[in-house]
């Protein structure tokens, strides 16, 4: 990865870049993925044009939908809720699965459209070495924010990220979370949501 990007695409992140790696495939070569993020980046004012995430560390970065990346959620209805499924999974090797429900892309195909904007989701370089190093891993780039994930959506500000993620983060590092404690009241905006919304897989 380039040494000079203030910003880069983090190994956690690689999977969205992998046809079979995830639930949201980003439909580009890395690289040019991220040189293109910097370059919106440095002409938006750099770090002016961030905004706060659930943390400290955590920042948003919200750009228009250059990929065509299709939304990845979709609301459920009484004509699709029969489709609802159930897994556990885990995102690494690392971490503990957790349960997830989505739809198949083939059962609710038409209700997905291109999402409108694709939210960045960064974490400060320090952050991300805490994180690697209780994983026992080791991060290579030394820029001041990587990519942790990627978040295609039709609103320019932060959605809720979902409950299991919330659970997840609050167990700790170790586990692959962040070690931030779970806060009720975002906790039951997150439930609010994602009773009406699951994520799309392939």
């Amino acid at each position: 990865m380039s040494s000079t990007n203030k910003i880069v695409v983090d190994p956690f992140c690689f999977r969205q870049f992998d046809k079979d790696g995830g639930k949201v495939f980003i439909d580009c070569d890395r690289q040019t993925f991220e040189n293109k993020i910097n370059e919106i980046y440095e002409a938006n004012g750099g770090d002016a044009s961030l905004k706060e995430g659930y943390a400290p560390f955590c920042k948003h970065l919200f750009v228009e939908n250059f990929v065509g990346t299709d939304s990845p959620c979709v609301a459920i209805t009484k004509e699709n809720e029969q489709f609802l499924k159930s897994s556990y999974e885990a995102r690494t090797k690392q971490e503990l699965p957790v349960l997830v429900r989505y739809f198949s892309k083939r059962d609710v195909k038409k209700h997905i459209k291109s999402a409108q904007f694709l939210d960045i989701i960064l974490y400060s370089g320090e952050q991300i070495v805490k994180e690697n190093e209780a994983m026992n891993t080791t991060r290579e780039s030394d820029a001041p924010w990587g990519i942790v994930s990627i978040k295609p959506q039709d609103t320019n500000m932060e959605l809720p990220m979902t409950p299991m993620t919330m659970m997840r983060n609050a167990l700790g590092k170790e586990e692959g979370g962040s070690g931030v404690p779970l806060e009720r009241g975002k906790y039951e905006e997150s439930v609010a949501y994602w009773s009406q919304h699951a994520t799309v897989v392939e």
